[in-house]
C-alpha cells in the first residue's frame, strides 16, 4: 500500500477514534471500552452514489434496489420538495433541505426539521446539532457521508425553528414516506418527539419510547432517541440524557452488527 494511502488511513482512524472518546466524554461514561472481536467483512455494495463513498460493509442495506432506478427517482424527489408550495413555509424559506449522506446505506437518521443553518446551506443537520450528531455518528465507527443516510420529517425550515405544526407535518410527510420507499434502511434512528409522533403515528413521549425497538409502517425498525438539541442543553438531566442516548445508539449497532462497546 503507497505511503499516503498508510497515512490517510491511520488518520482516518485517529479521527474516530478521537470522536468516539470525546462522545464517551462527554456523556459521563468511565473505564475504557473494551473492543470486542470483529465479525468477517462481508462484500461491499452493488450499488453506489457516484458523489458518496460505498457504505461500510456492515452497513449495505440487505434489501437495497439492485438498479440505479431509485437513485433516479430520488433526484426527481429533491427537485419535486424544491418546487413545493403545498404550505406556507415555502414563502419563508431560503431553500428546501432534502437529505445527505449516503441512500445506499442501511442506517437513516431523521430528524424534526431545519433550522437556520440548514436554511443557508441546504443540508440537513449542519449546525451544532448536526456537529454532534456527526460525533454520535463517528463514535459508532462510522462515517456519515458513507455509512447514514440523514433527513428530517419537514424539508423546510419553520420560522424561529418553531415546533412544526400538526398541518405542515401531514403536508409534508408524504415527501418522507417515499424518500424513505426509496432508500430502504434497515433501521431508522428518530431523533426527538416530532420524528417520532410522525413516523410512529403515537403521542407517546421520547422518555417512554427510547431504547425500545419499534416498526415504521410495519416493516422497519426505529429507534427513538433525544435529539442532539436536547442533548446540548444545559440541563440537570443532560448528561443522564447523553448516556441514554449512547445506550440507544449501542442497540443500534448490535442490531447492525457493528459489535458494540461496553465499559470496562
Amino acid at each position: 500500500m503507497p505511503i499516503d494511502d498508510i497515512r490517510s488511513e491511520v488518520r482516518g482512524i485517529a479521527a474516530s477514534l478521537r470522536a468516539y472518546l470525546e462522545w464517551q466524554r462527554e456523556a459521563g461514561t468511565e473505564g475504557f471500552p473494551r473492543e470486542p472481536k470483529r465479525e468477517s467483512p462481508q462484500a461491499p455494495p452493488a450499488v453506489a452514489e457516484s458523489t458518496a463513498s460505498a457504505p461500510s460493509p456492515a452497513l449495505v442495506a440487505g434489501a437495497a434496489p439492485s438498479s440505479l432506478e431509485p437513485r433516479v427517482r430520488l433526484v426527481q424527489l429533491a427537485a419535486e420538495v424544491a418546487s413545493c408550495t403545498r404550505c406556507a413555509l415555502s414563502s419563508s424559506r431560503t431553500q428546501t433541505v432534502f437529505s445527505r449522506g449516503n441512500p445506499g446505506a442501511a442506517l437513516c437518521f431523521v430528524g424534526e426539521a431545519p433550522g437556520a443553518d440548514e436554511d443557508v446551506q441546504g443540508l440537513p443537520f449542519v449546525g451544532r446539532a448536526g456537529q454532534l450528531l456527526d460525533r454520535m455518528i463517528a463514535a459508532m465507527g462510522l462515517t456519515p457521508e458513507r455509512d447514514a443516510y440523514i433527513c428530517n420529517i419537514l424539508k423546510c425550515r419553520p420560522p424561529g425553528n418553531r415546533r412544526p405544526e400538526p398541518s405542515e407535518t401531514a403536508t409534508c410527510i408524504p415527501y418522507l414516506h417515499e424518500q424513505l420507499a426509496l432508500v430502504r434502511p434497515r433501521a431508522i434512528v428518530a431523533l426527538g418527539n416530532t420524528a417520532v409522533a410522525a413516523l410512529l403515528d403515537t403521542s407517546l413521549g421520547i422518555t417512554k419510547l427510547r431504547g425500545q425497538w419499534k416498526l415504521y409502517r410495519g416493516h422497519t425498525l426505529v429507534m427513538p432517541t433525544y435529539h442532539p438539541s436536547y442533548l446540548l442543553r444545559p440541563s440537570p438531566q443532560q448528561v443522564e440524557a447523553k448516556r441514554q442516548a449512547w445506550q440507544d445508539l449501542q442497540l443500534v449497532m448490535k442490531e447492525l452488527g457493528l459489535n458494540p462497546r461496553t465499559g470496562a
